[in-house]
């Protein structure tokens, strides 16, 4: 079992990122998504992953969209954290999917968390945890146990806001300025307090979301 000594150090996932192109940081996670030339080699990209996790004896979430394969790594065992042997698996699809002529697009990977505003999280969150059968993660967030759904997590405030739900919208910094220049486009209030980290977007009848980026979730260095 993997120890926190395992984890990498902000440091050290930059050092990993940058020999890792087709690769991004999302939550405790190395995120990528693949563009094989059909449906067929998108499959075979999965076979070959497939066999890379169980020699690896460390297995990716993945998902199956026609000629497109997300793939997520994390280290269930250390806590959802990357380690090195995240940073392993990693490169090793990234040669898998070379071999079967598939294309990075890691722009396309984006995750969705609900925020709910409260002044006592712990009044509320078995509720939720229970309706949607999920199981709590680190700091009291509540996550899907097989990644398919939103995360959960909660805003302890003494002033809720008059809308207390929010969706945050993860977008790597690479890829999170087209997305916020579109997002302006549209009318919508843009309150950049906290850029690069998050963006609070409000539209025209109240309604917030955040655009988030990496930058507000890397691990802090030792």
């Amino acid at each position: 079992m993997a120890g926190n000594q395992d984890v990498l150090t902000r440091e050290r996932l930059d050092a990993a990122l940058a020999v890792l192109p087709d690769w991004r940081y999302r939550l405790g996670g190395f995120v990528t998504v693949y563009k094989a030339p059909t449906a067929a080699a998108a499959l075979e990209l999965i076979a070959a992953v497939g066999r890379l996790a169980e020699k690896q004896n460390h297995h990716p979430d993945l998902d199956w969209r026609y000629n497109r394969v997300f793939i997520r790594y994390t280290s269930h065992d250390a806590g959802g954290e990357v380690t090195e042997r995240d940073a392993a698996a990693a490169a090793a699809a990234s040669d898998a999917a070379a071999r079967a002529g598939a294309t990075a697009q890691p722009g396309l990977f984006r995750t969705v968390e609900l925020g709910i505003d409260t002044v006592d999280p712990a009044e509320i969150a078995e509720v939720w945890r229970v309706a949607l059968g999920y199981k709590k993660g680190p700091g009291g967030d509540l996550v899907d146990p097989y990644g398919r759904g939103p995360g959960v997590w909660f805003r302890e405030t003494a002033k809720p806001n008059s809308n207390r739900f929010h969706v945050d919208v993860h977008w790597s910094k690479a890829e999170a300025g087209p997305v916020l220049e579109k997002t302006a486009a549209t009318g919508a209030l843009m309150n950049r307090d906290h850029a690069p980290d998050w963006v609070v977007v409000t539209d025209a009848q109240g309604n917030r979301l955040c655009l988030c980026t990496e930058e507000g979730h890397q691990p802090e260095p030792l």
